[in-house]
């Protein structure tokens, strides 16, 4: 736990690092899944991820949110400009969910060869197990390290012999109290409640399907295994090799294949071996949804947020979770992914029963009193925040329910045209 009221840490809790991972789907100028060969080849920044017509940012590390963010806005329009020029011309879908599509073969597996060939073999695995359809499902993965400055002063303060040892206990504990209160995220950043019919009636175009979630990536239909994971957070290797446990028991074929909101990842190769001898290196969360609201798909002052959050978590005492702590921890992801928050309810750590809104209320203003003598710009980040769970209104899929209902698919190649433009 960070000294956060120490007058030679305080000053520091909020120096640290972020890159992004942002995914979006390419599409042509009816709405379609594009059929070409990804057309960013060269560009170490924007890569495929599960299928070739699925792109992913991957920013530089970048020392603050508003240079995360303006990373991001420089991949994004780099990626606009080439799409623009293409023979014909092609779009970025702003949201989480898909557009049209037509059957499995609209979503091609990402083709790798060579040295790379495996990663098709591992795509094409996931297709089997998984579908096709699931995998069209897009957001954004916001990793963040606390700055070495602030970890050298804190571990100062410690009592502790070996640095490398406080620094990964510290981030497997923040991984803990992130599996214990990361629902929050899911709430304030939710922002795909439409669907269009052809993801669930095959054949069947422009029919508007809402399933009463406000984030269906992060909802029941979403990306989750077909069981709850139990994780181990004594250290660093008991959290490691109960990963690798769940692979050794036939439950996942590589551990990339945890579709869990929270990781650890090491310093080096992301591998469950480097990260027990090399140790923790950032906290990556994988809840945010699009955000077809702003123009790169992120609101900064979610980003500012999440870092907030996460220094919050680090410095406050947390609950360890029991197993049946952590199956309830799953469920509340889920149930923050809802539409209506007033009346799904989720279980807090201290054994609170609730409704989300409330319970987000709770958390906000705890989060509140921790920042009380921070610039009032951070502080006005929680108050942004807090009127999503005050008027439901404020929330972005009530937003985008509100302004892209009625023809789903036909007004976000609207707003995917205008994004191109305004590139």
């Amino acid at each position: 736990m960070l000294h956060a009221e120490h007058p030679s840490i305080r000053p520091l809790l909020l120096k640290g690092c972020f890159g992004l991972e942002r995914e979006s789907l390419r599409v042509d100028e009816d709405g379609f899944l594009a059929q070409t060969d990804h057309p960013f080849a060269g560009d170490e920044h924007i890569v495929r991820d599960f299928c070739e017509n699925q792109t992913e940012i991957n920013t530089p590390v970048c020392a603050s949110a508003a240079e995360a963010m303006e990373a991001l806005r420089q991949c994004d329009r780099r990626m606009q400009q080439t799409l623009r020029a293409l023979p014909r011309r092609e779009y970025l879908w702003p949201f989480s969910n898909p557009p049209y599509i037509r059957n499995e073969a609209d979503v091609p597996v990402a083709r790798f060869v060579g040295d790379e060939a495996s990663k098709t073999a591992y795509r094409e695995y996931l297709s089997d197990r998984y579908g096709r359809y699931k995998m069209t499902f897009s957001g954004i993965h916001v990793n963040y390290s606390f700055a070495d400055e602030l970890l050298r002063a804190d571990f100062a303060l410690s009592g502790e012999a070996d640095f490398d040892a406080y620094r990964d206990r510290l981030y497997v504990d923040l991984a803990e109290q992130a599996a214990a209160y990361g629902w929050l995220l899911v709430a304030v950043t939710a922002a795909s409640p439409l669907m269009d019919s052809s993801f669930v009636e095959k054949g069947t175009f422009d029919g508007d399907t809402f399933t009463g979630m406000a984030s269906v990536r992060c909802s029941e239909m979403g990306y989750w295994n077909s069981f709850a994971p139990i994780f181990d957070y004594s250290n660093v290797r008991a959290y490691a090799d109960g990963i690798q446990k769940y692979v050794d028991d036939g439950l996942l074929r590589f551990p990339t294949e945890l579709y869990y909101p929270v990781r650890l990842k090491p310093r080096g190769q992301n591998r469950l071996d480097t990260l027990r001898e090399q140790g923790v290196d950032h906290i990556e969360l994988r809840m945010v949804d699009l955000n077809p609201l702003a123009p790169a798909g992120l609101e900064e002052r979610d980003l500012l947020f999440a870092q907030m959050f996460l220094v919050w978590l680090a410095s406050v005492p947390g609950t360890k979770l029991a197993a049946k702590d952590q199956v309830q921890a799953v469920q509340n992801f889920k149930n923050a992914a809802r539409y209506d928050l007033k009346t799904v309810k989720i279980l807090l750590p201290d054994g609170t029963v609730c409704p989300v809104a409330d319970a987000a209320l709770q958390v906000l203003d705890r989060m509140d009193a921790f920042y009380r003598d921070f610039p009032e710009e951070l502080r006005a980040v929680l108050a942004f925040e807090r009127d999503k769970f005050l008027d439901a209104e404020n929330r972005y899929a009530w937003k985008i329910r509100r302004a892209f209902g009625g023809g789903f698919v036909k007004k976000g190649m609207e707003l995917a045209r205008q994004r191109q433009e305004e590139a």
